[in-house]
């Protein structure tokens, strides 16, 4: 195809584009769209990226990328209303390893609890908890790899494995679509997700979530990660003095599965509304707790902040379903995630030791 030779029409994301808007509303009106102005900046984008650059390079990646995050909404968006665990751990361990079959056994006991489980749908530990969960429990979100990673038999072309080129776009799909995250052991793959998976609810780019680091009774190799973490990152002030409280340690399927029923028991989701960050949970707490939590959580609140509970606000009128959940809405640093999660623990302990019903 020739190159133009035209000078490209300039283009804008407001809708200042004339008779280019209006080609563009009339195909997605044929066609036929959800969210049609968030598609129409995606085809804004697509044609300011055709005429930005002449790099094959770097229209292939935007291409692949947007194809592998189009089928991963569509794969994983039937099944948005199910709780999921990721697990990762090493694609090396045979199934003779006492690991092994641990983590087959996690995986039968969180689908027997109703959750599914998202692996890397490789060999090892991710084929281990494909078979405990079973491939109609089961995701595998697969990278192509020279060597060593091909989907395990498990779930080897079934209708919930996806097969990625970039690892960047395999990671999102492993955080975005999860509600907890546990860890076996593993090598540098497992070193690098445990970092991100960090990293990014550190930040507050993911929603607080268990992180679980499992290990063997007898075992160190969790524990003396944590202690190198403490002293060469912690006590230097690289990290937050509470972001270790991050991770959790488990020395068994049961505490694993305990650990991620318990984050849930009360705690729903949460959601911004303007500068306020909005807890929502399953029923209200009672207003000592509240009053208490308000006390010991004030130092993640900003300068004269405060903790409340509430209905739903009038913003979260898009989300219908879950009005009827109670509301925490904390004027939040948006610096402190750790002591958040501590903060959501807090209050599903006080739902959890207060009688049904009793708010006052």
């Amino acid at each position: 195809m020739k190159k133009p030779t035209s000078k490209p029409i300039e283009l804008h994301f407001p809708r200042v584009n004339g008779s280019i808007d209006d080609k563009i509303d009339g195909l997605i009106e044929e066609v036929g769209v959800h969210r049609a102005e968030i598609v129409r900046e995606m085809i804004i984008a697509a044609l300011k990226a055709g005429q930005e650059s002449d790099d094959p390079a770097d229209l292939k990646l935007m291409n692949t990328t947007l194809k592998e995050m189009r089928f991963t909404g569509k794969i994983f968006s039937p099944y948005r209303s199910i709780r999921k665990v990721t697990v990762f751990g090493s694609a090396r361990i045979t199934p003779d390893r006492p690991v092994y079959l641990s983590a087959k056994k996690l995986g039968r006991a969180l689908a027997e609890k109703g959750y599914m489980v998202i692996t890397g749908g490789g060999p090892g530990v991710m084929q281990a908890v494909n078979e405990g969960a079973g491939p109609e429990a089961s995701f595998g979100v697969n990278i192509r790899l020279p060597f060593e990673q091909r989907p395990n038999p498990v779930i080897d072309g079934g209708p919930r494995t996806i097969n990625y080129k970039y690892f960047f776009n395999r990671k999102v799909a492993f955080l975005k679509e999860t509600d907890a995250v546990v860890l076996y052991p593993g090598g540098f793959g497992t070193m690098d997700e445990a970092m991100e998976t960090m990293t990014l609810v550190q930040t507050g780019k993911n929603a607080p979530l268990p992180i679980l680091l499992f290990e063997e009774p007898g075992a160190s190799y969790w524990k003396r990660w944590r202690q190198f973490l403490r002293k060469e990152l912690e006590i230097p002030g690289y990290i937050g003095p509470n972001d270790l409280d991050l991770l959790d340690v488990v020395e068994s399927v049961d505490e694993a599965v305990q650990t991620i029923d318990r984050f849930y028991s009360g705690f729903h989701s949460l959601r911004y509304v303007r500068e306020k960050l909005v807890l929502r949970f399953l029923r209200p707490a009672c207003k000592q707790c509240i009053r208490t939590l308000g006390e010991e959580f004030s130092d993640i609140l900003v300068p004269g902040g405060a903790l409340q509970q509430t209905g739903p606000l009038p913003e979260e009128a898009d989300e219908p379903d879950l009005a009827s959940l109670s509301r925490l809405v904390i004027d939040f640093d948006r610096r402190s995630f750790a002591r958040l999660r501590r903060l959501i623990d807090a209050v599903n302990d006080c739902l959890q030791h207060e009688p049904q019903g009793e708010t006052q």
